[in-house]
């Protein structure tokens, strides 16, 4: 069997790349076409995945994001002529969903993101089949969608694919002494985030200093972030961040896939941003790991805070448990998926 997946998120990588080494273990061609974003590559590179670079993400114009779709099917529909796979998988999918209805061939596309309307509506109704979480509030095509047990996250984080190493943590910025605090700041340039903003300067100030009394602060950052914040900046190997996200004591941040990665690990999360996900709202409504902060203003954020720090580890841990407990291999479920629609091709 030959298959195509399309990755263009460094958190692409993560989701497929367990499915990828089991395809490959079961005796399937696997062709993996990437896209330069952040280090989607350097993952590719660093976990073994040879891969074909197709595009480069722009300035998240909309301009910019019209010229890469553009050249982007191009060369994937020259890839696809090439080496003729007997179906196509992708997180998002729009690269695939055009190129799928032009070659005949199934597009399968997993996704999360019900805020992203304009990438939906350009690729949901070419689509084979669209995937998603169960607890997904958006828009799906009727007759060719399925729903799920799980979240993108599990693909990597559930306790048969990663086991946290304290070691790697402390490695990586963890302190020994002292509460550990995880802050995440995105850039706003994604198809999904045109029109979106997140955190200023002045509110980023307040949560160090409202943080730093209760224990040690690190900063992820996909944008440049001013050399004043350089003390709190995450200097670690970029894949092991989730060892040291597993010992911290709180997650705070503008990455709703972050914030669902902390609540798997069984680490109070809170979810900052004005978009909302079905994800993290389901998450935080039937698991209490996650807190969704929609107004972001002092007040909100403070309140979350309190919530994550009175949180008991205990009932952390046996919510966490009960989340796993609720939810499918989704690596499996993936794969099962994947030959499922080559087949019927």
């Amino acid at each position: 069997m030959r298959i195509l997946i399309d990755i263009g998120h460094p958190a692409h990588v993560l989701f497929f790349k367990n499915s990828i080494h089991l395809l490959k273990q079961q005796g399937h061609q696997v062709l993996v076409t990437s896209r330069e974003k952040d280090i989607t590559n350097v993952l590719l590179g660093k976990l073994g995945i040879e891969y074909i670079s197709l595009s480069t993400q722009g300035d998240g114009s909309v301009i910019s994001l019209a010229k890469e779709l553009i050249v982007r099917n191009f060369k994937l529909y020259q890839q696809v002529k090439i080496f003729r796979p007997d179906v196509m998988a992708a997180i998002g999918g729009i690269f695939i969903s055009h190129v799928g209805k032009l070659t005949g061939i199934p597009a399968l596309v997993f996704y999360d993101t019900e805020n992203a309307t304009l990438q939906n509506a350009l690729t949901y109704p070419f689509s084979s089949c669209v995937i998603v979480p169960r607890c997904y509030q958006g828009w799906l095509p009727k007759k060719r969608s399925l729903s799920y047990a799980g979240y993108h996250e599990l693909s990597y984080l559930s306790p048969e694919y990663f086991t946290p190493d304290k070691r790697k943590a402390i490695k990586n910025g963890l302190s020994e002494t002292r509460n550990t605090f995880f802050i995440r700041i995105v850039s706003w340039q994604a198809n999904h985030d045109i029109g979106e903003h997140g955190w200023d300067y002045e509110l980023l100030d307040w949560v160090i200093e409202k943080l730093s009394p209760e224990g040690k602060i690190i900063i992820s950052s996909e944008k440049v972030l001013p050399q004043q914040y350089s003390e709190y900046f995450y200097t670690g190997d970029l894949a092991d961040v989730h060892h040291l996200m597993a010992y911290c004591r709180a997650f705070i941040g503008e990455s709703a896939t972050m914030a669902s990665e902390s609540a798997i690990l069984g680490v109070p999360a809170i979810y900052a941003a004005i978009t909302g996900r079905g994800y993290t709202d389901e998450q935080e409504a039937r698991y209490g790991l996650v807190r969704n902060v929609r107004i972001l203003n002092k007040t909100n954020i403070d309140e979350a805070i309190i919530w994550a720090l009175n949180l008991k580890k205990q009932d952390v841990k046996l919510n966490k448990e009960r989340l796993l407990s609720d939810t499918i291999d989704v690596v499996q479920f993936v794969v099962e998926k994947i030959k499922t629609y080559a087949k019927k091709s």
